[in-house]
């Protein structure tokens, strides 16, 4: 199965999540859904918080289809973007911006200056203490609240508790929401999400 297909995701009808899981199996749960909701439904991407549009018209197979082919352009498309590295030990070649003076810099450092980058990124990585993933947290977190729990009460303490890294105030100001809601936005919130939600 793509990267694409096996995406996390969770699906909400409402308040209600009726899905979770790889998106070709929530595509397949909301269809099967569909004629139990009266409302839309959002499909979100558990990675980055973000609405997902899925064509659900035809039949399972068409569903599938669609799906399978879109999965397939975009690791195509990924695919074509890699033309130079070392792909078989995970090493991609990508486009760095510099000033001659970084790359002067660069070019004295033992090793080159693929080795002395990887350094750089890995020593700033651990420097950083997490904080890159809690920061994706948050925004992944917002995303999805923005676009479902806007208009319940409390929402903007909520969002304030949230980026300022208050867990229990956060939890706290969610309380009168729906429990999936809650649940969801609490498993987001988790620099790894999808260790959260299992």
């Amino acid at each position: 199965m793509s990267e694409y297909l096996s995406a996390p995701c969770t699906a909400f009808a409402g308040t209600k999540r009726i899905a979770s899981g790889a998106l070709i199996d929530v595509a397949l749960a909301i269809k099967a859904w569909e004629g139990q909701s009266q409302g839309s439904i959002l499909t979100f991407d558990d990675a980055s918080g973000a609405v997902i549009d899925l064509d659900l018209r035809g039949t399972t197979a068409e569903i599938v289809t669609r799906l399978t082919e879109h999965g397939e352009l975009e690791a195509l498309a990924a695919k074509s973007n890699r033309s130079r590295g070392r792909p078989k030990l995970g090493v991609v070649a990508r486009e760095v911006t510099l000033l001659p003076r970084h790359w002067e810099w660069l070019g004295r450092q033992t090793g080159g200056a693929s080795q002395t980058l990887r350094r750089l990124v890995d020593e700033a990585r651990r420097a950083d203490g997490g904080q890159a993933d809690r920061k994706a947290a948050h925004e992944r977190t917002y995303r999805f609240l923005s676009a479902l729990a806007g208009d319940l009460p409390g929402y903007e303490e909520a969002i304030r508790a949230l980026f300022a890294g208050e867990d229990g105030t956060f939890a706290e100001r969610m309380a009168t929401w729906p429990q999936d809601i809650q649940d969801h936005a609490l498993a987001l919130a988790q620099p790894n999400p999808s260790k959260a939600q299992s």
